[in-house]
């Protein structure tokens, strides 16, 4: 077991904080601007990376490979994520696009 097996786990979690960082920004900026309360999908995007993650941080522990024939772990490991992002990248362009509008 090798230190550099755990870093897609870390990479992951470290996104999912991103997400929830950037979910009370937007709970907050919402708030003063009532705008509907779309930061609560940023919640659902972090619990679908932490999934990820946790899956992941099993796998390198048990030392299973995962082969492309299960489709459960492969919905986990890639469809999970990319779904979490895909939904943070639309929630925050909906909250903070405001900061790129060209103003007059």
């Amino acid at each position: 077991m090798n230190i550099t097996d755990f870093l897609p786990v870390v990479s992951t979690g470290s996104v999912a904080v991103a997400l929830l960082i950037l979910a009370r920004l937007s709970r907050r900026l919402g708030l003063v601007t009532r705008t509907p309360r779309y930061y609560r999908l940023f919640y659902l995007a972090a619990a679908l990376l932490i999934i990820s993650a946790i899956a992941r941080f099993i796998n390198e522990i048990q030392q299973v490979s995962i082969t492309i024939n299960d489709p459960i772990w492969v919905t986990i490991y890639l469809g999970f994520p990319a779904i979490g992002l895909t939904l943070g990248v639309i929630i925050a362009w909906r909250y903070w696009s405001w900061l790129l509008a060209e103003r007059g």
